[in-house]
């Protein structure tokens, strides 16, 4: 039996597991393992035994950088150096982009709920969101925004934040989230209410956040299938991302 390195995924949030990332990394036979940061779990240095290093979203400032996501900063540019693929999502696309020489500003607001982003034109891009139309929905939840980093491409933009994804090589950075669940959708809404007092284009309402929820993460997941299916096969099986 051949012996497959795991995929590590940085977790900061109890309501924000790895969700439906991990049910595809399990449908794809990849195995992963959890590294709970916010326990108080320091961020393993060890990069020979993993095939890939997965960020999850959470709260935090990454210009104001806490003991553990200095960790972090420094894990993705060891691993950017040595082509481990990386993927990042909302938080951990920040942390991506600013350990790749980007920058991460507050946005003009806030972006909370379901937001149309809008595939970029760019054949020097990877495929990562082909076979997807030019325009879908996606689920946001932040406060801040990233650049692209050098030598990156960006393949998503937003009308609340400009910069939604980018690439480099086998680096996946979204700012959007394609693995949520219901249940970790409904918790934001229970513990996030102060980012919901204003209502605006940007900022949906709890119950609008919340409406047809079951409808909504299922079309999210076709889009996570393509998208997220593609950086499995990066991972486990070299296949790249066509």
């Amino acid at each position: 039996m051949i012996f497959m390195k795991p995929v590590r995924i940085f977790c900061h949030v109890a309501c924000e597991p790895p969700g439906y990332l991990g049910t595809l990394l399990e449908i794809h036979g990849c195995p992963y393992e959890v590294v709970c940061l916010h326990d108080g779990v320091d961020a393993p240095r060890d990069l020979d035994g993993v095939a890939g290093l997965a960020f999850m979203g959470g709260p935090g400032n990454v210009n104001e950088p806490p003991g553990w996501m200095a960790q972090e900063l420094v894990l993705v540019r060891e691993a950017a150096d040595r082509g481990i693929p990386l993927l990042g999502i909302c938080l951990g696309a920040q942390l991506i982009s600013r350990a790749l020489g980007g920058f991460i500003t507050p946005g003009a607001t806030l972006e909370v709920g379901w937001h149309p982003v809008e595939q970029l034109a760019d054949t020097s891009a990877p495929g990562w969101f082909a076979d997807l139309p030019s325009r879908f929905e996606v689920f946001q939840w932040h406060a801040h925004t990233f650049s692209i980093p050098p030598g990156a491409v960006a393949l998503l933009r937003g009308r609340c934040a400009e910069h939604q994804a980018f690439a480099l090589g086998n680096i996946l950075a979204m700012q959007f989230h394609l693995e949520i669940s219901p249940e970790s959708i409904t918790g934001l809404t229970q513990h996030y209410t102060g980012d919901l007092e204003n209502v605006s284009d940007c900022v949906q309402s709890a119950s609008a956040i919340t409406a047809d929820l079951e409808a909504r993460t299922t079309r999210l997941y076709k889009i996570a299938d393509i998208v997220f299916g593609r950086w499995i096969r990066t991972v486990c099986t070299g296949q790249g991302t066509g």
